[in-house]
């Protein structure tokens, strides 16, 4: 297994190494949360179309239905029944609300369903989390050990790079 940069997990790095991990790993979390939010808005966008859809599709069958639904709903309960033709025009225009009324109900429902999808809100809440938690974080503080190791380290490269400079 392997660092994100490629150096094998357990061996030590330089803080320009963490910090260059650190970042591409951040950039990369940023990236897959805008993807997130583009899917989460596309799927939103698709339940809106289909209520705009729906609401379309009860205007047109309102208005293109109603002469002639009128007439030929009119004049069949005209033919079973010997109620005056204005009776049976006024039963028939009720009949084509009623179909009107239930395709924009279908549309509310699936306007409804849009605007309970909080997907991009979501999103940008995780990602002011993530920024939140990284403002509070604090490096561990080094333990006297660790700082004496360092210390010794500096120094070693110290006198291998006068060594290798006196010997050129």
């Amino acid at each position: 297994m392997s660092a994100p940069d490629g150096s094998p997990v357990g061996a030590e790095r330089s803080i320009g190494q963490l910090f260059a991990s650190a970042t591409t790993e951040m950039s990369a979390l940023v990236h897959d949360e805008i993807a997130l939010a583009k899917a989460q808005l596309k799927q939103d966008v698709k339940k809106g179309a289909m209520s705009g859809g729906a609401f379309s599709v009860a205007g047109g069958v309102l208005l293109f239905s109603l002469p002639m639904l009128n007439f030929a709903l009119a004049y069949g309960i005209r033919t079973w029944s010997d109620w005056n033709l204005a009776v049976c025009f006024l039963l028939s225009f009720a009949a084509n609300v009623l179909v009107a009324l239930v395709l924009a109900l279908i549309g509310v429902v699936f306007a409804k369903k849009a605007q309970k999808s909080k997907g991009p809100q979501k999103v940008a809440a995780s990602m002011k989390e993530t920024a939140g938690v990284l403002q509070n974080a604090k490096p561990h503080p080094r333990a006297d050990s660790d700082t004496k190791v360092l210390e010794e380290r500096v120094r070693n490269a110290k006198a291998i790079e006068v060594v290798a400079r006196s010997s050129s």
